[in-house]
């Protein structure tokens, strides 16, 4: 038979590495991801110095199996060359042996010295889901100017708690604006009127937080009672809300918009 119940008594051990992790990966995605720790940070690679990458408690799922650092960690960074850029990878390396044991070690991938763009290093083709017995989870890239190593840039995704699947919060609601969070989401609403010139502005009175601020501008069509004017409601990365007229004088009665963005 090659149908089995997983969680079910057999009476015999038979639940392994490839029904977990097949089960995560299906509940939580098929990538690489950072989980955020208990104090609602994320983890990230640093540089020791400058051949060594630091590698800090953190949990990780890579297709599905769950990996955790318990104590920090160091990986080598070959020196770079005078007047070349390079990209290294700093990876997670899966093994499965002949026996089908499986584990887990940090390796860096070296990319190409170029005097130009650096492009990251290939990266070995495995996957565990579909049964390689070897696999790599791409989790920093180390670019490296000269000699100089620059700030590592994670490349892993990061998987929220579902907790913040459901957590909302109105964080502003008066004069006609409504800003609320639902989860990774922020609503921007306005209903009201703003000067009727060519490229006049309503703004908000609240700015947002960091953390909920788009990472580029965002915006919506505004619609106007009468239909004259050609107006947007807009988030700028800065997190200014605005209502403004697009170039045409008109009316000054009163519109709505509304729009919406994920976060985080």
């Amino acid at each position: 038979m090659t149908t089995e119940l997983v969680t079910g008594k057999q009476g015999r051990p038979h639940i392994d590495g490839d029904d977990v992790g097949s089960l995560t990966a299906a509940i939580a995605g098929h990538g690489d991801y950072l989980l955020q720790r208990a104090d609602g940070t994320w983890p990230a690679i640093t540089m020791q110095d400058a051949n060594h990458a630091l590698i800090p408690t953190l949990n990780l799922l890579v297709e599905g199996r769950y990996a955790r650092v318990t104590a920090a960690e160091s990986v080598v960074i070959e020196s770079g060359q005078s007047g070349q850029k390079r990209n290294d990878l700093v990876c997670l390396k899966y093994t499965r042996d002949s026996n089908q044991i499986e584990s887990v070690a940090w390796t860096v991938i070296k990319g190409t010295p170029t005097a130009g763009t650096p492009a990251d290093p290939t990266v070995p083709a495995g996957s565990i889901l579909g049964g390689s017995a070897t696999a790599y989870a791409k989790i920093a890239r180390i670019p490296l100017d000269g000699l100089t190593p620059g700030t590592p840039v994670m490349l892993a995704g990061r998987l929220h708690p579902i907790v913040d699947m459901w957590d909302s919060a109105t964080l502003y609601d008066s004069g006609g604006w409504t800003v609320s969070r639902r989860g990774r989401l922020v609503c921007v609403r306005f209903q009201g009127s703003i000067a009727g010139g060519s490229w006049d502005s309503g703004v908000c009175p609240y700015t947002l937080p960091a953390a909920c601020r788009p990472p580029f501008e965002v915006n919506a069509a505004c619609t106007v009672h009468n239909g004259q004017t050609s107006r947007m409601l807009i988030v700028v990365p800065d997190g200014v809300i605005r209502v403004s007229n697009m170039g045409a004088a008109g009316s000054t009665q009163t519109c709505v918009g509304f729009l919406v963005y994920p976060i985080g």
